[in-house]
């Protein structure tokens, strides 16, 4: 667990028995701490590569059912338009995808100007 992430770890020890330095107890009584931590810990869901616990895709799956259930009943669900957005899929998203990186000051001021329109805020 500490080899997956130690930050996450410490969260969980902290959070749920009170321990912040776990290195003054003994090796085993952590890793009994640690094991029994919940299914829904920062450890568990980092360790089986999970972004959510499993009851809230569970209960987005449900929301984005029931959803489309209902929007198949209307009109816009009869011409399929308008579909609703689902939930599961915002929450499976690969958030890096979003994040724009730049290896220069002058190419995030480039962009940051033509995201505000061509004017520099706080410009030169």
């Amino acid at each position: 667990m500490l080899a997956t992430d130690e930050t996450a770890l410490v969260c969980d020890l902290a959070e749920t028995y009170g321990i912040y330095d776990y290195r003054s107890y003994p090796a085993t009584v952590i890793a009994t701490f640690a094991v029994g931590l919940r299914e829904n810990a920062r450890i568990w869901l980092k360790m089986n590569k999970m972004a959510y616990p499993l009851e809230t895709m569970l209960l987005a799956s449900a929301v984005d059912k029931l959803s489309l259930l209902l929007w198949a009943k209307t009109k816009d669900g009869a011409k399929n338009r308008n579909r609703p957005k689902m939930i599961l899929e915002m929450l499976q998203a690969d958030p890096a995808q979003d994040i724009a990186t730049f290896s220069t000051p002058e190419l995030f001021e480039d962009m940051w100007e033509q995201l505000a329109g061509g004017e520099r805020v706080g410009g030169n």
